[in-house]
């Protein structure tokens, strides 16, 4: 059956489309987008006073299954992913067992076909088992249709092997995706080092740690000439080489996560593990940075680094517990509220780094409302103001760092390859 979304603000970066339109959906594509296009039997989606998106494009999801199904599977994760308006999501390599070879790939790639209700890519791992000690067969994984590559979670923290991951990469046209992280500096920690981790009494990950990895990820790339894509940039000093990288021709690109630009290391004083994150959560100088390099294009992408956990891994003590937050349901929500609503980001610029960005990023064909495309699209509510409450979530997990927080802006439709997946 034919959709037909009328009248909404269409919003679409790819196109240099910001304006009152319709568009209308069949067959899962986009068929037309044209104003005052009649219904024609199609289903109707009234859109006024809403805008409407390609749907996100998010490149950092943990979606735990196989392996973990007690925290997300495939099925609950790609649910929240739509009620957030999300309609394509990179599963991240840190399952059980680790997506490093062609039989492992082909294992989630039928668990995504019988469950998922978004499009889920799937991210492969650089080395097997994720150890850091021998490259993954990237030929394979890139053959077996994955769209990535990273030991997320983990940084590789030998020079040569990381050295031929690149060239690997740039060999097989596959993007090589950056934990970067020394952890002989990061040495443990659970906090942001500085007075906020001194004051806890609880122990401190360094910005070294970060960017001292950063400078070398992005080092090795530019020897290589191959592209790099850097992960949940969090602190000042990544986004300043990043930058230089870029203005030097290096093929870099970045994402940070929504608690990057709008939480504070402060926010963790009351000892809630739902702030513990790696990295964690920074200093007001690094939410202002990351915000910056946003708005002038150094930071390319927004991506929700998805780390759903079970209560008895986070309603612990702080150091006892799981690093990582739920984001999918919020991201959007921290984005219009944080960014479009302070005049950080226009919604054009917004939705560039929600979904245009990462599939440009990726090589994947989404990411805009081009007719012909496939019809992933979501409809914002921009005035929609809702409580980010436990007992709401879609999620299995409920480890969110904004619980009890109230944000302007929601999906109120999504709809993923034509079909109505939420609203």
């Amino acid at each position: 059956m034919k959709i037909l979304i009328k009248g909404g603000r269409v919003v679409d970066p790819a196109n240099r489309l910001d304006e009152i339109t319709d568009i209308l959906i069949g067959e899962g594509k986009i068929l037309k987008v044209s104003k005052d296009l009649k219904p024609e039997g199609a289903q109707v989606i009234e859109a006024a006073g809403r805008i409407v998106i390609p749907g996100l494009v998010d490149m950092h999801v943990h979606l735990r299954q196989p392996g973990r199904e007690d925290k997300e599977t495939i099925r609950t994760g790609t649910l929240a992913a739509a009620a957030g308006g999300v309609t394509s999501v990179l599963a991240m390599p840190n399952t059980d067992p680790v997506p490093d070879g062609k039989d492992n790939i082909a294992l989630i790639r039928g668990l995504i076909k019988d469950s998922a209700v978004v499009n889920v890519f799937i991210c492969g791992a650089i080395t097997r088992g994720r150890l850091g000690r021998e490259l993954a067969d990237i030929s394979g994984l890139k053959n077996e249709g994955a769209v990535a590559i990273s030991d997320d979670g983990s940084s590789v923290d030998s020079d040569e092997i990381m050295q031929k991951a690149l060239e690997e990469a740039k060999t097989q046209k596959i993007l090589l995706i950056c934990h970067s992280e020394d952890k002989a500096l990061s040495a443990n920690g659970v906090v942001n080092l500085g007075f906020t981790s001194t004051r806890l009494g609880l122990r401190g990950i360094s910005r070294e740690s970060e960017y001292k990895r950063v400078e070398r990820d992005i080092s090795l790339a530019e020897k290589a000439k191959a592209p790099v894509h850097i992960a949940h940039v969090s602190c000042r000093e990544s986004v300043e080489i990043i930058a230089a990288a870029k203005k030097r021709g290096v093929m870099v690109t970045c994402e940070t996560a929504p608690h990057y630009f709008a939480l504070t290391e402060e926010a963790v004083l009351g000892y809630d593990p739902n702030f513990k994150m790696n990295p964690p959560l920074r200093g007001k100088d690094d939410v202002a940075a990351i915000k910056k390099g946003l708005k002038d294009g150094t930071i390319d992408c927004i991506a929700s680094d998805h780390a759903p956990h079970t209560e008895n891994e986070k309603d612990i003590e702080f150091d006892r517990a799981e690093f990582g937050v739920v984001g999918l349901e919020t991201e959007l929500g921290v984005t219009v509220t944080e960014l479009v609503g302070s005049g950080v980001l226009s919604w054009p610029e917004a939705v560039r780094k929600l979904s245009l960005n990462p599939a440009k990023a990726l090589n994947i064909n989404k990411g805009t409302l081009s007719v012909g495309a496939d019809a992933d699209i979501a409809v914002i509510d921009p005035e929609r103001e809702w409580l980010v409450k436990k007992e709401a979530l879609v999620s299995k997990s409920k480890n969110s760092a904004f619980l009890g927080r109230r944000l302007k802006g929601a999906a109120v439709c999504t709809i993923s390859a034509g079909k109505v997946v939420f609203g």
